[in-house]
């Protein structure tokens, strides 16, 4: 009997009466698994190009998370780990540098709204600064203040107590590299008992710190350059765009 004419078996006829139709199927025995084909991802790590010992260290590693549950990594930074003669330990010192910059970046996101806030309440710490952040430094610095030397001390302190946990001795043959016994990003410093004992905890925790660092240094990249076009601050520009009232200042 041709296809037509039959739907599994079930004459035409049968197939579509309205017995048919109205009493529920009985469930097979057992369902077939449905099947997924899924396109390869763009932004993954190519095992073709890149040694597998160094994708199996990047994925043990926190921050791999939706939307991309493989590597992200479409510029090929892992390839190119891959062709020194110690990759594991280029991608140690990677992950060092992007959790240092992702804090330094949710710092100075804060910063640029608190203190554009600030400007226009009876707390202001500095009267004459106005404007956008990104103004702010020249200004208090025209003003005589001597800012560079507690900021440049400040910032030596902190790079200094870093180096002296993680990194190796730089007279040593390990020179620009890290301690094998170091975490990237663990300085030890959690006043606040923050950091979970238990492992995955411990995972999800690291995870969403350095998923909030890509975002803050992203963010922070947008409000210089919204900074730089309007010369208002970020929440004026914002505000100015949804009410159509942003002008560009000199």
């Amino acid at each position: 009997m041709s296809f037509a004419a039959t739907i599994q078996g079930v004459p035409l006829a049968r197939a579509f009466t309205t017995s048919s139709l109205s009493k529920p199927r009985s469930a097979p025995s057992a369902r077939r698994a449905p099947l997924i084909v899924r396109a390869k991802d763009p932004a993954a790590p190519d095992r073709a190009e890149v040694k597998d010992e160094v994708i199996d260290f990047a994925k043990e590693l926190p921050g791999i998370s939706q939307p991309f549950p493989n590597i992200f990594d479409p510029l090929n930074f892992l390839g190119s780990a891959g062709s020194s003669n110690n990759p594991i330990r280029d991608v140690r010192r990677w992950r060092e540098s992007e959790l240092t910059h992702g804090r330094v970046c949710m710092l100075a996101a804060l910063g640029f709204v608190v203190q554009e806030q600030l400007i226009d309440t009876k707390i202001r710490p500095f009267p004459f600064v106005k404007g956008p952040a990104i103004n702010h430094f020249q200004q208090v610095e025209s003003q005589g203040a001597i800012f560079w030397v507690p900021l440049l001390l400040a910032i030596g302190i902190s790079e200094s107590y870093r180096v002296a946990i993680g990194w190796n001795d730089p007279t040593s043959s390990q020179f620009y590299s890290l301690r094998d016994d170091y975490e990237p990003g663990n300085l030890g410093f959690d006043p606040l008992g923050l950091l979970p004992e238990d492992p995955q905890e411990k995972y999800d925790m690291q995870t969403k710190e350095i998923n909030n660092g890509r975002l803050a240094m992203i963010a922070v990249a947008g409000f210089v350059a919204q900074e730089l076009r309007d010369g208002q601050p970020i929440f004026n520009s914002l505000g100015g765009r949804v009410l159509g009232t942003v002008e560009k200042t000199n």
